[in-house]
């Protein structure tokens, strides 16, 4: 083997200049790309712009968030989306109950007691629930909850149709952010001699918590203007039903559809009015999930 003298100088490496060649490439992506985006964001602002116009005069009107349209004639442009608000925030909040600790316990299974066969089974089952329309879930819990068992419509329906849909959301979000967790900090823990689900529920969970929360909004959002459930599952009330397992309850979505047959320059307003507010809903949902995010990552 050759020697190499200590006082030997080391040359310095060469860095070549990048050439006409990859620089054009790059300017060519670059400008494919930004004009990519503008042509995506083409109709996503005319969107947002043609329902700010129509809907703008609704929701700026007095009682538009804090009235019903009980005792309010087709035709006549009075009361507000109030009840509808209410059912929304009513059927996506027992949703959120019964799907969130189901898509916790199940992210923290794969997480963290992964990989076996169950695991795998469960992972692709989950990834089918996520592709499974708000349609067939609608027409799942009608056959299963309404026609097998015979309860009636109601709000719960649409609730059990919603945690489908959320399931998959909640538990992708969960085991993503638990596999973010530095496998120092479990060592750590069991090096002092503190069991494994002792482990999981002091340490893991609630360092992973702000992006489990954000996950959480993020599907809530995803179900809150969901049509299917709510037009297979319950039907359409002009006034609050506090009731969630009996009688008609209005929704964002279901209002829209149900005004959308009535003719009248009322109904034209009521429309474009409850799509409006149907995304302030949901643009309010996702900025307190990015809310939550932005924090989480704050340096402490």
């Amino acid at each position: 083997m050759r020697s190499v003298a200590l006082d030997q100088p080391v040359k310095a490496p060469v860095f070549r200049g990048i050439s006409i060649g990859r620089r054009l490439k790059n300017a060519f992506a670059t400008t494919l790309f930004f004009t990519s985006f503008l042509i995506a964001m083409v109709p996503l602002v005319w969107l947002l712009w043609v329902v700010v116009k129509r809907g703008w005069y609704a929701v700026t009107r007095a009682g538009w968030w804090t009235h019903s349209l009980r005792g309010v004639l087709p035709e006549q442009f009075a009361g507000g989306v109030y009840h509808a608000i209410y059912g929304t925030v009513v059927q996506a909040t027992v949703a959120a109950i019964l799907a969130v600790p189901l898509g916790l316990m199940v992210g923290v299974y794969l997480a963290e007691y992964g990989p076996d066969r169950l695991t795998r089974l469960t992972t692709f089952m989950v990834d089918v629930l996520a592709g499974v329309p708000s349609i067939v879930a609608a027409l799942f819990i009608f056959s299963l909850w309404i026609a097998t068992l015979g309860f009636e419509q109601s709000a719960f329906a649409v609730s059990l149709a919603l945690v489908l849909l959320m399931l998959p959301i909640v538990v992708r979000a969960t085991e993503e952010m638990l596999k973010l967790v530095p496998d120092e900090l479990r060592e750590a823990s069991y090096a002092l001699g503190i069991p494994k689900w002792k482990t999981i529920v002091r340490i893991v969970i609630p360092t992973a918590l702000p992006g489990i929360i954000s996950g959480v909004f993020l599907s809530i959002a995803r179900v809150i203007g969901e049509t299917a459930p709510v037009l297979v599952l319950v039907g359409y009330s002009r006034s609050i039903n506090y009731d969630i397992f009996n009688g008609n309850m209005a929704s964002l979505p279901l209002l829209i559809y149900t005004e959308l047959d009535n003719p009248e320059h009322a109904g034209y307003l009521r429309v474009w009015g409850a799509a409006l507010t149907l995304i302030v809903v949901v643009a309010a949902v996702n900025l307190v999930a990015g809310g939550i995010r932005v924090f989480a990552s704050r340096p402490r």
